[in-house]
């Protein structure tokens, strides 16, 4: 396969999030902590710097944060969501040809598009994002996917490439050098797995893997092996993924608050995760045939239980009623009294779409109860599209709230929620 990607990469994403409404931050150091506010998630530049690692817990490190004036926040995963849309739009005027990897990374196809001066171009594609969103990215160029990833890292890494780096432009000897100063780690699809089986082999850099036999790669790693050194070397293996394609399952998880021992506490949390995935699951325009139901205690903790069951829909739906009452059955089996719970996540799938549901020889399906169900679930999603999630909600996620994240330090969600948007005043 021959072509041309670029990868956009936002450039420490929940941080420029967070910036886009406090610009007072630039330059300062900021740190996004995970549910719980437990560990780091996200991090400044000015944060690393300072030798905050990911994942760093915030008890190790509360001396460094205070010294040094650390800003920091709850994760508002809602906030970056959105705003990860709204970039995800601004790449789709460019191009239909995306692959939407990740929260803060997308491909784009740019074969097909008239481009004579990729770096200006890619200058352009920065600033408009800029602009328009208020986060700052990386673009990295070249002609497979791996390239252009490690294309993209390099050009975040050093201020004078400012932030764009085309690596199709570059001659044999160029490129040659540009992996040989890319360790082993940077590599994409290069794990701690795989990482010491190749140091051991003598290859320490990404040109060192790229000379390397595509036999014996394979025979060493697998056909991924085998495909790392065609993209070392330019020639593309990964195809570009759809835009939107089709889930083979959908899941909701937390960790809790405050462990807990009532059941109805994990009713609520059953309620609410249930409501999101089955949200998610209509959006896609799809039914469930299948679901499961997992809870543990703080494994953390000595006598560390989990629980696990699934099942079997009647019916394949996507009604968040259904599908939560089969789960709080599950619960009821499963639950004992004298454990303290810590997570559940529940999980759907076994997917078909909507307009699929077929009719049975034993009457157990009922086309009429089917499509009020459906009618029942457009109508709520409507209204909360309208006026704002949540507006209209199963009284199940009410039984309790201790079960939530703490994210005591939360910023507003400025783009999604009526009651917090930003107020702009004029003096």
């Amino acid at each position: 396969m021959s072509g041309i990607y670029a990868l956009i990469d936002c450039n420490n994403f929940f941080v420029s999030c967070e910036r886009v409404f406090r610009p007072d931050l630039e330059g300062r150091p900021v740190v996004v902590l995970s549910s719980n506010d437990g560990c780091a998630v996200a991090r400044s530049n000015e944060a690393k710097a300072l030798g905050i690692p990911m994942g760093a817990p915030v008890f190790k490190f509360r001396q460094i944060f205070d010294r040094h004036r650390v800003t920091r926040f709850s994760a508002n995963f809602e906030l970056y969501g959105d705003i990860s849309e709204r970039i995800t739009r601004v790449l789709t005027k460019i191009t239909p040809r995306i692959e939407v990897y990740s929260i803060d990374e997308s491909f784009l196809d740019l074969s097909q598009l008239d481009i004579t001066d990729y770096t200006a171009w890619a200058r352009e594609v920065r600033q408009r994002i800029l602009r328009e969103v208020g986060v700052p990215v990386s673009v990295g160029i070249a002609s497979s996917k791996t390239l252009a990833k490690l294309a993209a890292e390099r050009g975040k890494q050093q201020p004078e490439l400012g932030g764009v780096l085309d690596l199709s432009s570059l001659d044999a000897s160029q490129r040659a050098q540009f992996l040989q100063a890319t360790p082993l780690g940077d590599i994409w699809g290069v794990g701690r797995r795989l990482a010491p089986k190749l140091k051991a082999c003598g290859i320490h850099t990404a040109l060192g893997l790229s000379q390397m036999s595509p036999r014996y790669a394979q025979q060493l790693m697998g056909i991924h092996g085998r495909q790392m050194v065609a993209e070392l070397n330019g020639i593309s293996c990964y195809e570009l993924k759809a835009l939107y394609s089709a889930r083979k399952s959908i899941g909701r998880g937390r960790t809790f608050g405050e462990d807990t021992r009532s059941p109805e506490v994990l009713q609520a949390a059953i309620a609410s995760l249930t409501a999101r995935a089955a949200q998610r699951l209509r959006r896609e325009g799809m039914l469930a045939m299948s679901g499961s139901l997992y809870f543990c205690t703080n494994k953390h903790k000595p006598g560390f239980r989990t629980f696990y069951e699934t099942v079997r829909f009647t019916i394949p739906t996507a009604d968040t009623a259904i599908i939560s009452g089969q789960f709080t059955q599950l619960l009821e089996q499963l639950f004992e009294p004298a454990q303290s719970y810590h997570r559940l996540n529940v999980l759907l799938y076994d997917f078909i779409p909507e307009h699929n549901l077929q009719v049975d020889l034993l009457g157990e399906v009922d086309p009429a109860g089917h499509d009020r169900s459906t009618g029942r679930m457009k109508a709520m999603d409507a209204i909360n599209q309208r006026f704002g999630g949540h507006t209209v909600y199963f009284a199940a996620e009410n039984l309790s709230h201790s079960w939530e994240p703490k994210h005591q330090i939360r910023s507003p969600r400025y783009t999604s929620s009526w009651d917090e948007l930003p107020v702009a005043r004029l003096t």
